[in-house]
Formats: C-alpha cells, sequence, structure tokens
C-alpha cells in the first residue's frame, strides 16, 4: 500500500521548481506560564508524546494573509507555521513528554524526498525542538501528505502513553485525500491517539480547511483550529491545555502551600519564603527560642551550625535581601525587650557577615515582645518569642 501511494503521489507532484526560503527570527512571545495550575491540581496530563506534521510544499510558500501576526507582514505561511511552532515550544510546561517532527513536501527543501523526519520521537527537549523547528528551511513542491502518514507508525514505534498528532498546513492541493490514512491510524493506536489540525490559510483556502477539519473528527478526540485563534500567547495557553491536560481536581485552598515551605498558605505567617529555607511552625525563615537566653543576646557557639540554611540560602539567592528581625518575650519593659530585640537582629547580622554575607544585602529592625508567636505564659511559649526572624525585602 505504501508504494501504491507513493507512485500516485508522485504523478500529481511538481519535481522541480524554486523553494522559497522562511525567516528564523520570531516574534517576541510571552508564553503564559501554566506551571502554577499543574501544581496546584487543576491540570493533570494527558498526552504523553507530541507528534507534528508540518506542511513544507509549495503552497506554504504563498504569503500569509490572515491576522494574529502583527508584527509580521509579508512572510510566507511556512513561516507562520514555524511561528506557531516557536510559541508552542515556548508555552510547554516540564513534564514527562516526548516529541517528534516531520514534513512533507518536494524538491530540494526535502532532500528530493517526499516526507523528511526533522525530529525522531524523543524525550523533550525545548532546544532540540527549537533546532528542528529552525530545520523547516524552506516550501517546494507538492502536498503529499498521506506520504508522512504512512511515515507515522515508524515515528510513533517509540512514543509512551497519549499520543496528540498535531497537523499544521493550508489542506490544500493534496493528491489524495488523508482521511482513510487517518482513519488506519486511528484503529492502530485506538484511545491513545488524538489528532489536532492547525489550518494555516489564506481566504482562498477554505476548502483546504474543511479537509483539516474531517481529518481532526477522524479521532473523536482531537479538534480543528486555525492560526488566528492561538497565535495570541492566550490563545497558545489554551490550545497547549487542551491537547496536553485535563482537568484535574485542585487542591483546596486551604491546603495550598504557595512558597513551599511546608507550612499551608491559611497558616503561614511569612509568604514567599525564599526555596531551600527551613522555617519554624508559622511558616516563617526564623532562629528561635534555644538561641536566646533570657536577657541575652548572645548567640552560643554550639548554635552556629544553625546559620548553615541562612548562608546556603543567600548563596543559592545572590539577588536576595533580607530584614533581619529580633524579637524577644514580654519579660522585661517595653523599651529594654526594644532595645533587646534589636541587639539580638544586630548579633545575627554579624554572624552572616562573619561568614561571608555581604552586609549591604542585610538589614535590622527589633520589634521587642509586640509579635509574639505563642503564648507568653508558659516557658516553651516565651522560648518560641525569644527569636529572630529573616524576611525577604527584594520582592
Amino acid at each position: 500500500m505504501k508504494q501504491s501511494i507513493i507512485i500516485s503521489t508522485v504523478t500529481a507532484v511538481v519535481l522541480s521548481g524554486c523553494a522559497t526560503q522562511s525567516v528564523n527570527t520570531f516574534q517576541p512571545f510571552q508564553a503564559v506560564d501554566l506551571t502554577p495550575k499543574i501544581q496546584s491540581g487543576a491540570l493533570q496530563q494527558k498526552a504523553h508524546t507530541l507528534f507534528v506534521i508540518n506542511d513544507s510544499s509549495s503552497s506554504m510558500s504563498e504569503t500569509y494573509l490572515g491576522t494574529g501576526f502583527s508584527a509580521q507582514t509579508g512572510v510566507s505561511k511556512l513561516s507562520i507555521e514555524k511561528e506557531l511552532l516557536n510559541r508552542l515550544n515556548q508555552t510547554l510546561p516540564e513534564m514527562d513528554l516526548k516529541a517528534g517532527l516531520r514534513s512533507f513536501g518536494f524538491g530540494p527543501c526535502l532532500d528530493w524526498q517526499f516526507t523528511q523526519s526533522n525530529q525522531a520521537v524523543q524525550p523533550y527537549s525545548a532546544s532540540q525542538f527549537g533546532s528542528a523547528i529552525s530545520s523547516l528551511a524552506c516550501s517546494s513542491g507538492g502536498t503529499p501528505v498521506t506520504t508522512a502518514l504512512v511515515e507515522a507508525p515508524t515515528d510513533l514505534a517509540s512514543a509512551s502513553g497519549n499520543i496528540a498528532m498535531v497537523v499544521l498546513s493550508d489542506g490544500n492541493n493534496y493528491a489524495s485525500s488523508p482521511v482513510p490514512l487517518a482513519e488506519q491510524l486511528k484503529q492502530q493506536y485506538g484511545e491513545r491517539l488524538c489528532i489536532y489540525t492547525v489550518w494555516v490559510g489564506n481566504e482562498a483556502d477554505k476548502v483546504g480547511k474543511q479537509v483539516l477539519d474531517e481529518v481532526a473528527a477522524v479521532s473523536g478526540c482531537g479538534f480543528s483550529t486555525s492560526a488566528e485563534l492561538i497565535a495570541s500567547n492566550a490563545g497558545m495557553a489554551n490550545f497547549v491545555e487542551k491537547v496536553f491536560f485535563e482537568p484535574g481536581t485542585p487542591a483546596p485552598v486551604a491546603a495550598l502551600d504557595s512558597d513551599g515551605d511546608g507550612v499551608i498558605d491559611a497558616l503561614d505567617r511569612c509568604p514567599n519564603t525564599p526555596k531551600g529555607a527551613i522555617v519554624n511552625k508559622q511558616g516563617c525563615w526564623a532562629f528561635e527560642g534555644v538561641l536566646f537566653d533570657t536577657n541575652s543576646s548572645d548567640i552560643k557557639s554550639i548554635y552556629h551550625p544553625l546559620f548553615t540554611n541562612a548562608i546556603k540560602v543567600l548563596n543559592m539567592n545572590p539577588g536576595l535581601t533580607v530584614e533581619v528581625q529580633g524579637h524577644t518575650d514580654s519579660r522585661g519593659s517595653d523599651a529594654y525587650n526594644m532595645a533587646l530585640s534589636q541587639r539580638r537582629a544586630e548579633s545575627v547580622k554579624s554572624e552572616l557577615v562573619s561568614q561571608g554575607i555581604s552586609g549591604d544585602r542585610l538589614t535590622t529592625k527589633g520589634f521587642g515582645e509586640s509579635s509574639p508567636v505563642a503564648p507568653n505564659d508558659t516557658a516553651s511559649g516565651r522560648a518560641q518569642n525569644r527569636r529572630v526572624v529573616y524576611k525577604r525585602t527584594d520582592i
């Protein structure tokens, strides 16, 4: 069957002609970060292999006349395909994914083949997939989409899990209908395969859009869209969500831990704790209790190892600045406790500076007994209140 398809395609393909080069300079694009939705459980991954089939035939050399790419005028439809793939590549979040790319056409752009693998299906890397996108150097020849579909099972031999096949094309000048081959692929992969088509065409290509609609409908779980609808950052994010994810069950708001310090937001008195910081049960990056005896700002030498975490976090985040905040229990006068809390903050700052942290990154402030974290009527409560807290000031 494979041979008969290729033979029939050859008869319809122009074997020579000028190849139109595409651009490799992309518009600035601020991708939507989907990571928070994934971490919250609102999105759950459903596709684990991305397989792109790109139209690199001569019809993609025509100037794209659609909207959605305001900074790009007079460029080819192939360049718009690459722009979309670049935006897809930027929007894909970090996840367990494989990816591959195949193009179809004919002539010098595909080494005189009807279809060409630009990247074998392999573990996804944004940089490697970007190189594959850039390898779509030009467009030429007829439109033998069927040859790409014939090779798809070979490409997908190493595919993992559910497969998202994304076809970019204007849908025009197909030598034969791709629908029967799409149906064969669906029969072979069953529920694992969903087909998504992206129409990159002009008003004169409306017939091609209908063909792409039919191809997407074959899988029953895919859909057809257009370049204009997914060009924006919100449009591309919506596309990525629908292709690769399904709605999950978000964690209850009360159980969220936005800064990842182990203390849920509802109980966290110190949001935005830097990553890696050891916190107390209030979620604050702090030294408490054992560091200070009553009426003392001296740090006992046996507790110096506790500074290791603070120094590690500050070195990991060179832009991080911190206000060292001193606190006391309620014993003593307000004035005395205010002065004592300031001395405690300055003692901790001095120790950090002595261990290599720039003093320019550290400020100090005493709060006296004004901000207790535990009752002062027990020894353990008072110990918790005799503390120094780090509050980041760079955000």
